[in-house]
């Protein structure tokens, strides 16, 4: 049959086709699986920096980035980096082409804080996905570690020259195999050591370590110089960062409205997240200007919404620019605009619409539209002479008009340069944190505005410059109006008598104790000539500009380690890999620790008997008190390791609290169940423990050998209730009602032998910002307060005796009302007992200086320091 044999024919010659075509594409599948493996190493590297990316949302609620833009992003990346048939060639451009534009679309969201934090995280996430980080050392980093056994570790050898606080971090790194013969190093050659600790720029100069140190990598030696000199590992953080990642991961790009603008559609927000003393309303105005595009805008508040969508959809049609401003105010419409973004589609929406959101960091902003939007902050010029220029270039002293109009020219023109000079250092203050304000105040430009106005409205009203009346409408109305610390009120009202004075009416008036910065006279002559004085000025303001002693810049870097630390640590999950120890391992090595020092609960019925309630003996009520709160952080610190010791084991379930406990211990914090039923504390974990096992050891011997000679104040849980209890006493032996009397004070050196026959000896106290001066050492004179010494951020107080008297026999010498805190936070918040929770007392310090110089000194008496 021919037909059979040719459909036969036919069936076979296909057949063969097929399987010749299978075998091609076999061949080419087999080519496109090899091509694509060759690409795996990008995929990895670009799965670790989603992962970094995603964490940002730890640190700010803003912070929120999608796969799909992620995505986008990559896709880009692919067409516009630098192609080439060399896979190895390739595979390296396409990965420094992604990670550097990744970085630039990131920054732009993130607030300048924040910058160098994401560099870091991004630098810590590529060498840990590459095994080049170890997680133990990583950790150590962070949080600085907890040393074990601390009371069996060896003793400080060098205390001429390292401090205790310093030679235990030492202690606590030696833990980690890598450094564990550190301390022998320290010990064999001290003088490389010291002289890397007292150079000013010590990242500068691994290379003068010993050999021990020179061999580490180079994240290692970060971890020296964490040990060594905290103070600076902001900036040996940024070397280290572009010696991996390379220098541009270091400078942030500078704002840019037209490349954000760029990379946005027309149904993708542009989102500016906003910070105190920016309006981006009047640059987005020019920048649409000179798009030639329409612009509506609308502040959001309650009963807008109808009316924020009435614009949203006419722009959508007609292709202009919406601006709804100040989003987190109106919190219970941010699900109705989320609704709006959702449904934009961009067949329908027209072309050149483009919707711009203005709002503060908010839990409430819609996570839909952060992670798809375009978003971007700018924020205000840093620094005195940036801010100095920014007032001057601002409304209404930019008016020709009106800085032309004021009838005593001279006048006016130096008290407005003085003016706009205490407005930039009352702002850039806060950057000392507590040592500069007890609370960052957002001091803002209508403060300024105001005293400007003030200010010369009375030079044209009075003959005579009433600087009386400017000082308190400045001081107590413009400025104090934000002011709710009496402390904080005190320095303003100090710094504003510096300024409105009649010596700022004289020939250049010094406006810092240097000279650097003063009143001009020739430059007053017009407003350009004033701006162009004023860029004259150093860019980094040294501390004394701001009335503060040099080591406040040790202060300073210190906050900004601390926040930088604490920031990160917010990123990172609980459990450890990469070569380090399990969460379970470390946590149970520390709660073992802190459970065999524990002493036992002081026996109440034995304190009851040997110290009873008695009219003449105030202290003995004290005590009791004192040792109950004892017992009862005892209990809640003993119990809660207990049970976090069997759910470690799996004998019990681990609650969130013990989770929380077990979070906190791991990142050497203390844990927020801890201190609630403690006294208040900065310290870390480690710190923290070694504090209490001192105050519970001092409270021991008081119940076992009776009232001590000399009684340390940071001992105290209540320390408002010892002093009262030592009027108490004084006022009951004299028969005199307690509101007549007041504590006077002497100051001494030698330790106490004896106790006073009126009022009690306290000791243990800690001098911010000045120290206590000791006759016979150096070109002391006298106890009285001296400038500090170098690098010595706190000094010992002297003994104090504080001597009940009436308050007409206060004795009278030239003092300084030196403010007594608990924790170096300074601040706090007025308790239910009436008291605040930082703030003592005043203690009048001896001094032969003016108090004004020690109050811009920001001088103060700290009972428990944060280390």
């Amino acid at each position: 049959d021919e037909g059979a044999i040719n459909i036969l024919t036919a069936a076979k010659t296909l057949g063969n086709e097929i399987a010749e075509k299978q075998k091609i594409a076999e061949e080419t599948e087999s080519k496109i699986d090899e091509a694509r493996a060759g690409y795996k190493p990008v995929a990895y590297r670009t799965s670790l920096l989603f992962f970094c990316i995603a964490s940002l949302a730890d640190i700010d609620p803003m912070y929120q980035y999608s796969l799909d833009w992620f995505i986008n992003l990559f896709v880009r990346a692919i067409a516009d980096s630098e192609p080439s048939g060399d896979l190895p060639v390739r595979l390296d451009s396409l990965n420094s082409y992604f990670q550097y534009f990744l970085y630039r679309n990131v920054c732009r969201s993130l607030f300048e804080k924040d910058k160098l934090n994401f560099s870091m995280l991004l630098c810590a996430s590529l060498l840990m996905g590459y095994n080049r980080m170890n997680a133990d050392e990583w950790r150590q980093l962070l949080t600085g570690g907890v040393l074990l056994n601390a009371d069996k570790a060896p003793r400080n050898q060098c205390k001429d020259w390292l401090d205790d606080k310093v030679w235990e971090a030492i202690l606590t790194v030696a833990q980690l195999p890598a450094f564990k013969d550190l301390p022998k190093s320290v010990a064999n050659d001290p003088t490389s050591y010291r002289t890397f600790i007292e150079h000013p720029e010590p990242h500068t100069i691994y290379n003068r370590l010993p050999e021990y140190c020179t061999d580490m990598d180079d994240f290692q030696k970060l971890i020296i110089l964490r040990t060594l000199r905290l103070d600076k590992l902001v900036p040996g953080i940024s070397q280290f960062v572009a010696k991996e990642l390379g220098q541009q991961y270091i400078e942030p790009p500078p704002f840019d409205l037209e490349g954000t603008f760029q990379d946005s559609t027309n149904t993708s927000p542009l989102i500016f997240i906003l910070s105190p003393g920016v309006d981006p309303m009047l640059s987005l105005l020019k920048f649409a200007e000179s798009k030639g595009r329409k612009v509506d805008s609308i502040s959001l508040g309650q009963g807008q919404g109808p009316h924020a969508e009435r614009m949203v959809a006419a722009g959508q049609k007609s292709g202009y620019w919406i601006v709804l401003q100040n989003c987190h105010l109106y919190v219970s419409w941010m699900i109705a605009l989320e609704k709006i973004v959702e449904e934009m589609d961009p067949k329908v929406v027209h072309k050149n619409f483009r919707l711009w959101l203005t709002s503060y960091p908010s839990l409430h902003f819609p996570v839909l539209i952060l992670q798809n939007g375009v978003k971007m902050t700018n924020e205000p010029p840093k620094g005195l002479r940036a801010n100095m220029i920014q007032s001057y270039v601002a409304d209404p002293i930019s008016d020709p008009e009106f800085f032309d109009k004021c009838q005593k020219q001279p006048e006016w023109r130096k008290m407005l340069f003085g003016l706009c000079f205490l407005h930039a250092w009352l702002q850039e203050r806060r950057k000392y944190g507590p040592l500069g304000w007890n609370i960052p105040y957002e001091f803002n430009e209508s403060d300024l505005r105001i005293s400007v106005r003030q200010l010369q409205m009375f030079l044209d009203n009075y003959e005579e410059t009433p600087f009386a009346a400017l000082n308190y409408l400045t001081a107590e109305c413009n400025y104090g109006g934000r002011v709710t610390d009496d402390k904080d009120r005190r320095t303003l009202v100090t710094a504003v008598l510096n300024i409105y004075c009649p010596a700022i009416l004289g020939d250049g008036y010094k406006l810092s104790s240097s000279g650097i910065y003063a009143v001009p006279t020739e430059e007053l002559e017009s407003h350009e000539t004033t701006v162009e004085y004023i860029r004259q000025w150093p860019q980094i303001p040294k501390p004394e500009v701001f009335g503060l002693h040099e080591n406040a810049d040790i202060t300073k870097d210190l906050g900004e380690v601390d926040l930088m630390l604490k920031t990160i640590l917010l990123t990172q999950s609980q459990a450890g890999g990469g070569g380090g120890k399990s969460t379970e391992d470390v946590v149970g090595e520390i709660s073992n620790d802190i459970l065999s020092k524990l002493p036992k609960n002081f026996d109440m019925e034995v304190a009851a008997k040997r110290y009873p309630v008695m009219y003449n003996e105030s202290m003995n009520t004290v005590l009791r008190q004192e040792l109950q709160r004892f017992n009862n952080l005892l209990s809640k610190v003993r119990g809660s390791l207990q049970e976090l010791g069997k759910a470690l084991k799996g004998l019990v379930v681990m609650s969130a609290d013990l989770e929380s406990i077990s979070n906190a211990m791991f990142i050497n914090r203390l844990p927020d169940s801890w201190a609630k039923v403690s006294y208040p504390s900065l310290k870390p974990l480690s710190a923290y423990i070694t504090e209490l096992l001192d105050r519970l050891a001092f409270f021991k011997d008081w119940l076992d050998l009776g009232n001590p000679v000399c009684y340390p104040m940071p001992h105290f849980f209540f320390v408002q209730a010892f002093m009262t209890g030592a009027l108490q006493n004084y006022a009951r032996k004299y028969t005199l009602p307690i509101d007549t009397v007041e504590f006077d004070f002497d100051f001494f050196w030698e330790t106490p032998t004896e106790k006073p026959e009126d009022g009690v000896h306290t000791c243990g106290l800690f001098l911010e910002g000045a120290r206590m001066g000791k006759p016979g050492e150096g070109a002391d004179t006298a106890i009285q307060l001296e400038e500090s010494h170098a690098k010595v951020l706190f000094s010992t107080m002297t003994y104090v005796q504080l001597k009940p008297v009436q308050v007409d026999q206060l004795s009278s010498y030239p003092h300084y009302e030196c403010p007594v805190y608990r924790t170096t936070a300074r601040r706090g918040t007025l308790s239910t007992t009436g008291h605040s929770t930082n703030f003592v007392m005043f203690i009048r310090l001896p001094t032969d200086r003016s108090s004004s110089h020690w109050i811009i000194r920001g001088v103060a008496l700290i009972n428990s320091l944060a280390t």
